[in-house]
């Protein structure tokens, strides 16, 4: 099988192409490294694939991509992270929607593409009371306050979802729609909530602040998510489907998070709680009964395991800011 990978150099592009590579399919990633990294686990893999170093906002890359002859094609490309939103969130809709419609034009008829999106596109309605938790994807999605700058990327992976779902249609080529939900693992930059929380834990911070402590999430280690996308993309039925990747055996109180993640630190630091960042969901769970009539797919990575070893990669790497 030949994939490609648009923002494979980054978090969960790696951790696919990590996986395809051990499957023994040829990889091409295509990424311009704005937030995706050049660093040794991507050397390591090197060897193995075709790396294209390329902005996706600019057609010129599009057009010295060939579009025949993938047999996958995955959009992973996007600007994320609270921060990153808050900072600039007019480059958030900018690159995300130039790279979703310039991937709808060049794409192929027959192709089969995965775009990911996020939980964000529904989270308003999880706090207006009108969404239930687990939640499904056939709930209306909401957008509580489009003049929030955080909320630049909800509405810009919202767009993204309508764009392929009816592209697709039209232009005769499969779309699978991942929603994510809290995903989490090794190599995933400092401004999420687990790798955040390991690094303040590994610097000693006493008091150990805990915005948001009485919320609650559902995270999902990276190698689940992986295998969730590699089944929807296996399965015929999932096309033109919109699809929660998580993990909801375990959703867990951030507060009791941060208690295990000092315990697996081995520190005893104090607590210190305080409000969550405007405009956080306050609960957030995904229902999973699409995903497994679809594939079958259960999470194997329970919560405690799964922060461990993100933890000790931290511990071990570190995250150059």
């Amino acid at each position: 099988m030949r994939a490609l990978l648009l923002g494979g150099a980054g978090f969960i592009g790696l951790h696919l192409a990590r996986r395809l590579v051990s499957q023994g399919h040829e990889v091409t990633i295509v990424d311009d490294f704005s937030r995706g990294r050049q660093d040794a686990f991507l050397d390591e893999l090197r060897p193995s694939i075709d790396l294209i170093s390329g902005d996706l906002t600019d057609p010129a890359v599009w057009a010295a991509l060939p579009a025949e002859g993938w047999d996958q094609i995955f959009l992973l490309a996007a600007v994320v992270g609270v921060r990153n939103v808050e900072k600039d969130p007019a480059r958030v809709v900018r690159v995300n929607t130039l790279s979703a419609m310039h991937l709808l034009d060049w794409v192929a008829p027959g192709s089969r593409v995965f775009f990911a999106s996020t939980s964000e596109v529904y989270a308003g309605g999880v706090d207006a009371g009108i969404v239930p938790v687990p939640t499904p994807e056939n709930i209306p999605a909401q957008i509580s306050d489009v003049t929030a700058p955080r909320f630049a990327y909800a509405v810009s992976k919202l767009l993204g979802e309508a764009a392929f779902i009816h592209t697709s249609r039209a232009r005769g080529f499969d779309a699978v729609v991942g929603r994510f939900h809290n995903v989490y693992g090794p190599r995933m930059g400092a401004d999420h909530v687990i790798p955040e929380m390991s690094l303040r834990a590994l610097n000693g911070s006493d008091p150990f602040a805990v915005p948001g402590a009485d919320q609650f999430r559902a995270f999902c280690h990276v190698d689940d998510a992986v295998s969730a996308i590699l089944l929807l993309m296996s399965t015929p039925a999932a096309s033109g489907q919109i699809v929660h990747i998580g993990n909801d055996r375990e959703e867990t109180n951030i507060g009791d998070l941060a208690k295990l993640l000092l315990r697996i630190a081995g520190t005893s630091a104090t607590l210190a709680p305080s409000d969550a960042p405007a405009g956080s969901v306050a609960r957030r769970c995904p229902d999973l009964t699409l995903l497994r009539s679809l594939t079958g797919y259960e999470p194997t990575v329970p919560l405690e395991e799964g922060v461990r070893t993100t933890f000790a990669w931290y511990k071990e790497h570190g995250w150059p800011r």
